[in-house]
């Protein structure tokens, strides 16, 4: 009986140990973190791309190439638009490579879907690419961070002043997902809070060339703005076919509901001049995210970052500055650590990441401007929307793990 007890006790000690010693440093001698995102398609140039792998890259470098004295590597793989192939990816990813976190996840099918994966077997998620308020709302998960902006913040900034210049009545543009019918939502409701009506919305198919039929629709509603709940190349080739067709000389105002700087460059600013949008940080605010700016174009072949590509930064540095905090890699101990810190950098001023896992921070309303001396200087900012204000409050938000 002694020696039952004695075996039972030694096995219990070395149990803890063995548990003690995987909580407490790296596991698998490696920091690795998965960038996994729209490397070919609509999203790739402003959103995702070899622009996001970029910026975590360049973050890693500048954190020393090191957390708790082991390597931290970088890897990423492109989900092609397709929920079931960036699962699957994510899958293998956690399961085969040991991947410790993941970031991008551009588009709200795929965020949603990996997020949820990804919860369910311990791993952090800090997602950029995605829109959807879902994702820290009815789908949050203890692990799920969205980091940089969502649909409310996108709403409340460009809804609210189209509003108040006499945009009263909309018709929407709808990208045909998760992300499109989120953002329709949520703008659908800043609208209609202040007044105004929506005469009616066409749903588009991700990635179609041919946006005549839709605007022909919106045309003829005779609504005063026309909504563009898409991204990427689809608001491009939207925008430049209501041109064409002549929408915006016959009266009618273009709502982008989704646009970054990189869009305004592939449009010109002849085309988009006027355009009023929401931004989660601009490269010519101030002097600190000035020099992030000329620092990120050595990386990234000359293009200069979007929001997203400098979220992508300041979530890497968020998540290994939280590591070194914790003095591990495990996930609960780093999001425990990513909850407590401040998120003050050239991105955020003063973020938190709360409960839910969103980053509240103050987002930015711009208008395109013909370009001054530097030619990525397309947008001036003229508002700033405080965090409170843009994003749906910790109690409103609608995460179900949220008391």
């Amino acid at each position: 009986m002694k020696a039952f007890l004695y075996g039972s006790v030694s096995a219990a000690v070395v149990a803890l140990a063995a548990t003690s010693a995987f909580a407490d440093g790296v596991s698998n001698d490696v920091v690795k973190i998965g960038v996994l995102g729209d490397m070919s398609g609509v999203y790739s140039t402003g959103f995702s791309g070899d622009g996001a792998v970029a910026a975590v890259k360049m973050a890693v470098e500048d954190f020393g190439g090191t957390v708790l004295g082991k390597k931290i590597e970088v890897i990423s793989a492109d989900h092609q638009n397709k929920a079931d192939v960036a699962s699957a990816t994510a899958r293998q990813w956690i399961d085969q490579d040991h991947v410790d976190m993941i970031t991008d996840l551009t588009n709200s099918a795929v965020g949603l879907a990996v997020q949820q994966l990804a919860s369910e077997k311990k791993v952090i998620t800090m997602n950029t690419g995605s829109a959807s308020a879902d994702l820290t709302g009815k789908a949050c998960t203890k692990y799920g961070i969205h980091y940089g902006y969502d649909t409310n913040a996108l709403s409340t900034g460009t809804a609210s002043a189209v509003m108040k210049n006499g945009g009263d009545s909309w018709y929407f543009i709808t990208a045909d997902y998760a992300f499109g019918h989120a953002l329709q939502k949520a703008t659908t409701a800043v609208v209609e809070k202040m007044g105004g009506k929506v005469l009616g919305s066409s749903d588009v198919p991700l990635a179609s060339t041919d946006f005549s039929s839709y605007l022909l629709q919106a045309q003829s509603s005779g609504a005063k703005v026309v909504g563009l709940a898409n991204a990427g190349q689809d608001t491009v080739n939207s925008i430049k076919q209501a041109h064409e067709f002549g929408l915006t000389s016959a009266g009618q105002q273009l709502a982008g509901m989704l646009v970054t700087i990189a869009d305004v460059k592939a449009l010109g600013t002849d085309v988009a001049k006027g355009l009023n949008f929401t931004v989660g940080w601009y490269w010519n605010q101030d002097d600190a995210s000035r020099a992030w700016k000329e620092k990120y174009m050595k990386y990234s072949n000359g293009a200069a970052p979007t929001f997203i590509h400098a979220a992508d930064y300041s979530l890497t540095m968020a998540y290994l500055k939280a590591v070194k905090a914790a003095g591990t890699d495990d996930p609960d101990a780093v999001r425990a650590e990513l909850g407590k810190a401040k998120i003050d950098d050239f991105f955020a001023k003063g973020g938190q990441i709360r409960a839910d896992g969103l980053l509240e921070h103050d987002m930015y309303l711009v208008q395109v401007q013909d370009a001054t001396k530097d030619p990525w200087d397309v947008v001036k900012v003229v508002q700033t929307i405080p965090g409170k204000d843009a994003y749906a409050s910790l109690k409103d938000g609608g995460c179900p793990l949220v008391k």
